[in-house]
């Protein structure tokens, strides 16, 4: 893996999930890690439900926009997390490939999208401790 690892987030419409994942992943890991979200099929719009539930844990995506899948986009990538994204995703020799299960956000309201949050900052920060831990003092 890279000095810097980088991990790309992906899942059908990069607009609850993979928008959240990546989101706690860059507030809790900073800039040890190089982070991308992605989807198979971009929705419109980030989640109104995923935004809402991300700023109550102080944490704001109200700005992210759905992104496209590509190919580069995984090749750059030394981990690959797919949500619920199927057989999408390309695979290439030598990158790490994670399969998170977690309940899909769409249209669902505030309340029923905090559990996918916080299931979601806990593989994160899993994730964190095996690819980019904190530097010892």
């Amino acid at each position: 893996m890279a000095e810097k690892p980088s991990v790309l987030f992906v899942c059908v419409h990069n607009a609850g999930r993979s928008q959240m994942a990546a989101a706690w992943l860059t507030h809790l890991a900073g800039d040890r890690v190089e982070v991308r979200s992605a989807g198979s099929a971009p929705g419109a719009a980030v989640n109104p439900a995923a935004v809402a539930a991300m700023a109550e844990v102080g944490i704001d995506i109200s700005a992210e926009v759905p992104k496209v899948l590509t190919v580069d986009a995984v090749k750059a990538s030394d981990v690959c997390i797919t949500m619920g994204c199927g057989d999408t995703c390309p695979v290439f020799p030598g990158k790490r490939y994670l399969d998170w299960r977690l309940e899909d956000p769409a249209g669902q309201g505030v309340e029923a999208v905090r559990p996918i949050r916080d299931e979601i900052r806990t593989l994160v920060e899993r994730l964190i401790a095996e690819i980019a831990p904190e530097p010892a003092a």
